[in-house]
Order: structure tokens, then C-alpha cells, then sequence
């Protein structure tokens, strides 16, 4: 669902991959990529379901062997016999066109495929692979994401921009000259692309980075040099706290300039996280920003030495968990469910205010203060709730508040712009 964020946003082509349109104005897509091996065909499928459940829009596969390409067409099948038809994206490296070329089950399956100009082939082999690539992508009229990465960037390019820049009256210091090979990169080949066939609406571009200033950069950069629409994450970012801040300064200082049609956000996931983290943190990014909405919004306290107890860190994370879970289905049976805010509160202090600003809310007794919360309902004092059991009576009432304002029966006005 598309926030009402006034963002300008670049002008950009849109391009159409499966149902889902990137660019162009259209909300900005979330993606995310599966970490197991794409042979594993039921593995892989299992990965796509929890994705996708999590709100990702895009899910790219590792196509990089002959087993991994024969996998994808059963991959697909399997996913929508399972009701999950998010769009599939082939990540292709060293050997896409061989690959692409010998499983043209795997070509027609996959929604896009994703090239790197530095991987694609080295000497004289580079252009014909490149061609023969995009040469099938127009055949079957898929789009392709020109995905360019300071790891693997051309070599031949980087030396000869090096090269010239040695020349300069005024020499670039060498990160200037990284910039501007990876746009030259990138540009040069969606332009090849273009000469080749492939219409400028089928074309994604992308520069990752793993620095958060050196991604400003490119990216502002290559904003002002081309209109094509961009996939946007800052590679190699990292695990835990580290990855997610850094991806979250990265992107939100791009989107805040409107720049970026799609988005990634690179976790490294923590032992026995689950993959879906990455999804997740996009989505909250787009959601903090106002250009998306996701899911319902939970608003609680950090806490402090007025709230000894701890009730209202477990009940707001037992209603943040319960409303995220519920979202595959809540999004087709309550629309707008998406643009609920929820406030769960400890103490006097900013527990009424907060709760009468939110949709429904709860301001639990904090320490010295009598054993009552009381419920806001659109802004009004409901009702108050005593004993043992707030956590539960609360999670009741928000069940019964979506039903009663979101679900088929009667949608109530409420007093507050979700």
C-alpha cells in the first residue's frame, strides 16, 4: 500500500516484472534474496514462502550451475500450485548465457534476470556472452537488472579510466575514479543493451557499494546521468545492529532525495535468524520514511525507573508478533488493516497522550501507580482493565477493534487518518 509521503520522487521509467511494476512513480518494491541452494528444489520453494509471507515483493535466486537452472521451472510450478506467485529473479554470474541458453525452461521462468558486467566475461569473450544474455532476455521479453558491484567491477574499464584520469590536469583521487567506474559500467551496458534490442522499459540499473557515503554518491550520480529505474542496497552490509543501521542510513538519505524504485537490504543473518529479517527491515525503512505501509504500526516506551515492570514490553512485542503474523491473510480480508497504530504504554506520564493519538492503546500502571489501564479507543477512554489477565483482555480488544472497523460487516469510521 502506498503512503501518502510527500517525497518527490525521480522521474523514472517503469518497468514491469511479472505483476509488479518498479519505477515509474509506482510504490517502491521491497526484494530479498534466498540463501539456499536453488537445486534444493523443496528447500528453495520453503525459503520463497517465508518471503514472500514477510512482505517481499521480489525474491532473486542464485542460478549459477546446470542443476540450479533445471531447478527453477519446478520452483515456480511448485510455488504457484502453493498460491505464491512473487515475481522470481535469476542472479547470474560467470556463466548466466551457457546456463540461460542450454535451460530455456529456466529462461521462461524467471521474471528477470539479473547480469553483472563484471562477471559476465572476461577479453573477447565479454561482448558475446553479454549479447547472448540480453539476446534471450528480449526473446522472452524479460527485463534485466545491469547489476554493477565494486567486488567484481570490470577490470579492463577500471584501468582504462585510470589511465585517462592520469592525464587530467586535475586527477580524480582514486574513489573518484571507483564512482565513476561503476556508473560508467553501468551506463555503458544498458546502453549496448538498448543497441542489442532491449527496450529502455526493460531495463533496471544498480551500483552496490558496502561504504554508506560512497553509495550517496554513486547513486546521486547516476540518478542525474540516466532515468532508468534503480535497485537500491548496500552490499556486503553486514550482521545484526551494524548491517541494519548502516543499510538504514544508506538508503533512508537516497529516498529521502527520491531516488530508488527498489530496494534490498543485505543482512548477514544472525545464527538461526531467519532470512525473513531482511525483509522485514526494508519494509520498516520504506514504512519510517511514510512512502509505504506494511503493516500496522506498535507504538511503546522504552521504559525507565518509573516501569519496574516489565508487562508492557512483553504485551507491545506480543501484539507487534501477533499483527505481523496475521498480515498474509489480514491484507485481502481487512484492507487498510495495514495503517492501524497501536500504542502500548507504561506508565502515567505519556501513557494516556499517546494512547488517545493512536487508533487503540493501553497505558499500564507503572511503579506507585493503582493496579489500572486504561484503553483508548479512537482517541476516547473505553474502558479500564484491572487483574491478571490485561494482556489477554487487551489482545482481545484489538482483535475485536480490527474486526469491528476493517472487516466485511461494517467498516466504522474512525476519528484518526490510519
Amino acid at each position: 500500500m502506498q503512503a501518502s509521503g510527500s517525497i518527490p520522487r525521480r522521474r523514472s521509467v517503469q518497468v514491469p516484472v511479472g505483476t509488479v511494476r518498479v519505477g515509474g512513480g509506482a510504490p517502491i518494491v521491497v526484494q530479498s534474496m534466498t540463501n539456499t541452494d536453488t537445486a534444493d528444489i523443496e528447500g528453495t520453494v520453503r525459503q520463497v514462502q517465508s518471503l514472500a509471507r514477510a512482505g517481499s515483493e521480489l525474491v532473486r535466486l542464485t542460478v549459477n550451475t546446470a542443476e540450479a537452472a533445471a531447478a527453477v521451472a519446478p520452483i515456480r510450478e511448485r510455488l504457484e500450485r502453493a498460491g505464491v506467485f512473487v515475481p522470481l529473479i535469476g542472479d547470474f554470474h560467470f556463466n548466466g548465457h551457457k546456463l540461460l541458453r542450454e535451460h530455456p525452461d529456466c529462461a521462461a521462468a524467471l521474471d528477470k534476470y539479473r547480469i553483472n558486467p563484471g562477471n559476465v566475461g572476461r577479453g573477447s569473450k565479454r561482448d558475446a556472452q553479454f549479447a547472448e544474455m540480453i539476446e534471450i532476455a528480449c526473446r522472452n521479453a524479460r527485463p534485466v537488472r545491469i547489476g554493477v558491484n565494486w567486488g567484481s567491477l570490470d577490470q579492463e574499464l577500471l584501468a582504462s579510466l585510470m589511465d585517462l584520469n592520469s592525464r587530467r590536469a586535475q586527477p580524480w583521487d582514486a574513489r573518484q575514479v571507483m564512482y565513476e567506474a561503476l556508473i560508467t559500467s553501468a551506463l555503458s551496458s544498458a546502453q549496448r543493451a538498448e543497441e542489442m534490442g532491449l527496450p529502455g522499459h526493460q531495463i533496471l540499473l544498480s551500483c552496490k557499494v558496502s561504504g554508506v557515503q560512497d553509495l550517496i554518491a554513486v547513486y546521486r550520480e547516476l540518478a542525474r546521468r540516466s532515468d532508468y529505474a534503480l535497485h537500491l542496497g548496500l552490499t556486503e552490509a553486514g550482521m545484526g545492529t551494524k548491517g541494519t543501521v548502516a543499510s538504514t542510513t544508506a538508503l533512508s538519505i537516497l529516498l529521502q532525495e527520491g531516488i530508488g524504485d527498489t530496494i534490498r537490504v543485505s543482512l548477514t543473518p544472525q545464527p538461526g535468524e531467519s532470512r525473513t529479517q531482511e525483509v522485514v527491515v526494508a519494509s520498516e525503512i520504506l514504512q519510517a520514511l511514510g512512502l509505504r505501509v506494511f503493516v500496522p504500526s506498535v507504538t511503546a516506551c522504552p521504559g525507565c525507573g518509573r516501569t519496574t515492570s516489565t508487562t508492557f514490553q512483553e504485551l507491545a512485542k506480543q501484539i507487534d508478533d501477533f499483527l505481523r503474523a496475521q498480515m498474509p491473510i489480514w491484507r485481502s480480508r481487512y484492507p487498510g488493516v495495514e495503517g492501524l497504530k497501536v500504542a502500548v504504554m507504561g506508565c502515567i506520564v505519556n501513557g494516556p497522550g499517546e494512547s488517545k493519538h493512536a487508533d487503540i492503546g493501553i497505558s499500564l500502571p507503572g511503579t506507585g501507580e493503582a493496579p489500572a489501564a486504561p484503553v483508548f479507543i479512537d482517541g476516547e477512554k473505553a474502558l479500564t482493565l484491572r487483574g491478571d489477565q490485561i494482556a489477554a483482555e487487551f489482545h482481545q480488544i484489538v482483535e475485536n477493534y480490527i474486526e469491528k472497523r476493517f472487516g466485511a460487516a461494517g467498516k466504522v469510521p474512525a476519528s484518526h487518518d490510519a
